[in-house]
This record gives structure tokens, sequence and C-alpha cells, in this order.
């Protein structure tokens, strides 16, 4: 498979994500119930994320969606994604988003994946220079607002990172929030960076104890790619070499290796296509930073290369990846 976003491509991915963005069931929900009033059906609760399995595939399956439309904006599924956010991406219903995170219950509710990703989405709709991107940019801003507030919140709090390779991962929140605060918040870009610094400026000879059976970051790679973000060139490449001192000899192999998926009808393990998406992301994000001629990139852009092969052919198939893995191919491709 092709590892560049074409037109074939794009259109395959938008065509699955308008598939399952309001498939209401399955639906796995983070839901604190008070009482049986608290008893909601997901649409009641999340008045647009209420499909794609989850609240926060539901979010990345719409900034999936978002991208390619601007990217692709005469695709034959154009006017389908304009009618369903036209539909959905109402001041009623960013309202009712909204109402659901006042409640006290709420505060941890998709603590950091789900906030990052949010705010990656309003990232994607602020590059949008039609009437209607600036319209759903403009109502979905409350809601993005939200999320900062809690972000700042938050991160003056959090003394230790999170490095599991799942939806608690701190370094890939920080590392999608950036490309919201970067432009839109000041403030919430320096609480991000300062984050960044305190919990990883020290991190050296990165032993990569991954995979885990249903990760679908490297805590090793997510790391690197968010230091990359947030270091000079210089800086970077300094933290790198101590970081992965060995990488020029192929050490650690794990972060070389694409994870095997052994079926991807089970959830959990169907992670494991994501991991190796994401490492092609982490991989080329990380590599750029690199010089021209330092014998690492080749080696980072090889690796790149075998684990989007691994993945890329089976973003869909099956709900259980198809309702999420497009997103991750997307960075993936975005980031070539």
């Amino acid at each position: 498979m092709t590892q560049s976003l074409d037109a074939a491509l794009a259109s395959r991915f938008v065509a699955t994500a308008l598939g399952h963005v309001t498939r209401e069931y399955p639906n796995h929900i983070m839901h604190v119930l008070t009482g049986p009033q608290d008893a909601r059906t997901p649409r009641d609760m999340h008045p647009i994320f209420f499909g794609s399995f989850d609240w926060h595939s539901c979010v990345h399956g719409w900034w999936t969606l978002f991208t390619l439309y601007r990217l692709h904006p005469h695709m034959a599924e154009a006017p389908s994604i304009r009618a369903l956010a036209d539909a959905l991406f109402t001041p009623d219903n960013v309202a009712g988003e909204v109402a659901y995170l006042i409640r006290p219950e709420t505060r941890g509710f998709e603590r950091p994946y789900g906030w990052a990703w949010l705010l990656m989405l309003a990232a994607e709709l602020e590059r949008h220079d039609t009437d209607e991107g600036r319209h759903w940019a403009e109502t979905l801003r409350p809601l993005a607002q939200v999320f900062v507030e809690r972000f700042k919140a938050f991160l003056p709090l959090a003394d230790y990172p999170v490095r599991t390779g799942t939806h608690y991962n701190t370094a890939f929140a920080l590392r999608l929030t950036l490309d919201y605060a970067d432009v839109h918040d000041a403030d919430l870009a320096a609480l991000c960076r300062t984050a960044a610094l305190r919990w990883h400026a020290e991190d050296r000879d990165c032993q990569a104890w991954e995979p885990s059976q249903d990760e679908f970051l490297s805590p090793a790679l997510m790391e690197a790619a968010l230091m990359r973000r947030v270091l000079s060139s210089e800086t970077f490449r300094a933290w790198f070499d101590a970081f992965l001192p060995a990488l020029a000899d192929g050490r650690p192999a794990t972060l070389l290796t694409p994870a095997r998926v052994s079926d991807r009808t089970d959830g959990k393990i169907a992670h494991l296509d994501g991991l190796n998406l994401s490492r092609g992301w982490c991989w080329r994000e990380v590599v750029a930073g690199l010089p021209a001629d330092d014998p690492r990139r080749t080696i980072g852009e090889k690796a790149a290369a075998i684990h989007l092969d691994a993945a890329l052919p089976h973003v869909t198939g099956d709900y259980m990846g198809e309702h999420w893995l497009a997103s991750f191919a997307l960075l993936a491709l975005l980031s070539a």
C-alpha cells in the first residue's frame, strides 16, 4: 500500500469515518452514575460525539473527516461531510456537550486523550478558510475552551508523566495539544512545554520495554516525538543522543520491529495496529529533527516504512479497528 496520502486513500478513510461517527451502537461509555437519573444513552449525553464506539474515537473520527475535507474539497464524499457537519455542529449540540462536562463527576472525563483530540479537532477547524469552515470552528470554540481550562488546571498538578502506551499517555496528549496551543493559546503552550521538560528533560538510556499487549502508542517514541516538538533542533539532538544512545547500533531492536497482531476482532489486541501506525508517525517526526547525514535518519526512516507497511492494509476490515485507526494512519501520512 502507498505510504503517502492520495485521493483514493483519502476517499477510503472518509467513507470509513462517515460509516461510524453516527453509529451509536455498540458503544463503550465512560460515565459515572450518581443515581438512576444518570442512566442515559450515548446520544442523549453527547449530541455530537455519540458514535464511533466511544467519545474520543468519534472526536478524532471527525478530525479525520474535516482534515480530509480541507485537503480534498472536491472529493465525492465532500457533500456528505458538509451535510452531516451542518446537522451536528450546531450551537445547541455544542452546548449539550458542554453541559455534560459541568457535572462534578466529569472532572476526569477523557483525561488526557480525549481532551487533546478535541483540541486537535478545534485546531483543524481553525485552519479552514471557507465560510462553512469558519462557522464550524466558531461553533466548536466553547467546547474547546472547556478543555483548554481543564488542561490549565491539571498540568500544574501533574507531578509525574504517564508513560503507558494507552489513552493515559501524557506525552501523546501534550504533542497533540501543542498543535492547538501554539497557534491559539500561548499560556497553554507554555504550560505544555514546562510539563514536558519537567517530566522528560533528564530522561536517559531508555530501555523501551515494549510493546505491551494492548498498547497503541510507544511510550519511548511518543516521548521522543514530544521532545522533538518542544526543544530546539540542537538541544533535541543532544537529548536524543542520551535518550537512545545505542540507536545507531540498532538498539533497542523492539522499536525497529512492528508488533504482531494476532486477532483483529479483539479490540484490545487490535490496538497493536495502532501502535504500528503511531510508531510510523513518531519515527517520521523524530528523524526530521536529526541532521541529514546522521545514520540514525536512515534507521528511523526504514523503521517508519516497515511499521506503516505492517499496519496500513488493516485500517479497515473489522469495526474494532476501523472505528479509530484511520486517524492514526492520517497522522503518519501527513508527517511525510
